[in-house]
């Protein structure tokens, strides 16, 4: 990822330079989200996420087909010290100690567990990680798993980002968030969109978040997704930080449906959560949802 064009973009959005974090470490990056988390009017806590890596011969991470690697050590470190930040875990399944990992990441205060199978280069409907699924639940941690196409790192394979795959967790008993609610990307001739939506009716552990949803490759989706009856009440909020800067995102781009005013006003906002909140306010993102993961994730994300 350090040679791609974005990752000097993706720095700067999070308020720091390759230079500081050479001198400073990867730690400086989770400070500064709890500083500006701290600022923020609308938003009291955020997950950190870390990111577990693709997995090679023999159980090892793949370092070369690895484009991003954050380590639950890291973010469970970092994150314990502020009282405005949980910790958001990553383990690969198809680790040899996945499920003790797992389990490392609970008793350390993990509050989920991430996934973004389209680089993890792994499939959320193998059978064999069933057990690993089993332990998901009886520890009573949800599963956030990215959605629909993948467009953020140099390469994918968005076949695995098909929420279709995600029933296997779902009928195992593991409350499943579908980030970005599959909003980009077609699987055998349908939005992956409208196949998530068919899931709902089946299963009432299943969830999805408008991370992303204002961004100009997903625009009109929270829109759509708010026109689905409904559907407000399976939505939790989620901002797909750093990801909130001009020109991927900037209220005008929803001028239609906001207006003049708001747009122009929505824009005078400092905070980049404030901002993303007010914005998807502005499109009908009700407040429930906004409130919504306090019941989702388990209890010591609101005892921290």
């Amino acid at each position: 990822m350090r040679e791609s064009w974005k990752f000097r973009i993706y720095l700067a959005a999070f308020g720091v330079s390759l230079e500081e974090i050479e001198t400073h470490g990867d730690a400086l990056l989770i400070g500064r989200i709890s500083e500006r988390i701290e600022r923020s009017e609308r938003i009291d806590k955020a997950v950190v996420l870390a990111m577990d890596g693709v997995m090679g011969p023999g159980g090892k991470i793949d370092r070369e087909a690895t484009q991003v690697f954050v380590p639950n050590e890291l973010v469970a470190r970092e994150t314990a010290k502020y009282d405005n930040l949980l910790f958001g875990a990553s383990v690969n399944p198809y680790r040899p100690d996945a499920i003790e990992r797992l389990e490392w990441a609970h008793e350390n205060g993990a509050v989920l567990v991430k996934w973004l199978p389209n680089i993890m280069h792994m499939d959320p409907g193998d059978e064999s990680i069933v057990p690993f699924y089993k332990r998901m639940a009886e520890l009573g941690m949800p599963l956030l798993s990215h959605t629909g196409a993948e467009r953020s790192f140099e390469s994918a394979q968005d076949e695995l980002g098909d929420p279709d795959r995600l029933r296997l967790p779902l009928e195992t008993g593991v409350t499943v968030i579908a980030a970005h609610i599959a909003a980009t990307g077609r699987t055998d001739g349908a939005g992956k969109f409208d196949r998530l939506v068919a899931m709902f009716a089946s299963y009432p552990n299943l969830y999805a978040d408008v991370s992303s949803l204002t961004q100009i490759n997903r625009l009109g989706y929270l829109r759509r997704a708010l026109g689905i009856p409904g559907l407000a009440e399976r939505l939790v909020y989620g901002s797909d930080w750093p990801l909130q800067f001009f020109p991927l995102v900037s209220p005008w781009y929803h001028v239609r449906h906001v207006g003049i005013g708001r747009a122009r006003s929505i824009g005078k906002i400092d905070n980049a959560w404030d901002r993303d909140v007010a914005l998807k306010e502005a499109l009908g993102l009700p407040r429930s949802v906004l409130q919504r993961s306090a019941t989702l994730l388990p209890p010591q994300a609101s005892s921290r």
